[in-house]
């Protein structure tokens, strides 16, 4: 896995970081700034807009992001997943004011370029 294959647009399913684990779906568009950095756009449920900044290893990357809250309060976190392939990821995350006791979790699936089209 390579930094280049990471790049483009992916559809999500994930749930909450709390006891009902509500679920969610949306948007991650990954792309890389000029220091090949990961930069992450997630667009949850058409208008809950996250970005973040991250980085690869061994297959694994990881991302700090933040949102502004309906409350106009910014929340961060950090996400991980795990390459299991080119078009999927996997991965848990926490934010700072989440519920310590448990952690939301992702699946992300390449969008192909004919599906966008």
């Amino acid at each position: 896995m390579t930094l280049q294959n990471l790049v483009g647009e992916y559809k999500i399913i994930g749930s909450n970081q709390d006891q009902n684990k509500v679920n969610y779906k949306g948007l991650l568009s990954l792309k890389l700034d000029q220091y090949n950095r990961v930069v992450a756009k997630w667009t949850i449920h058409k208008n809950q807009i996250q970005t973040g900044i991250g980085f690869l290893k061994n297959n694994i990357l990881a991302i700090n992001f933040q949102y502004l809250g309906k409350d106009l309060n910014t929340y961060k976190g950090t996400v991980i997943y795990k390459c299991i392939t080119n078009d999927i990821l996997e991965g848990f995350w926490f934010e700072e004011f989440g519920d310590p006791n448990f952690l939301g979790s992702e699946q992300c699936f390449r969008i192909k370029e004919e599906e966008i089209n």
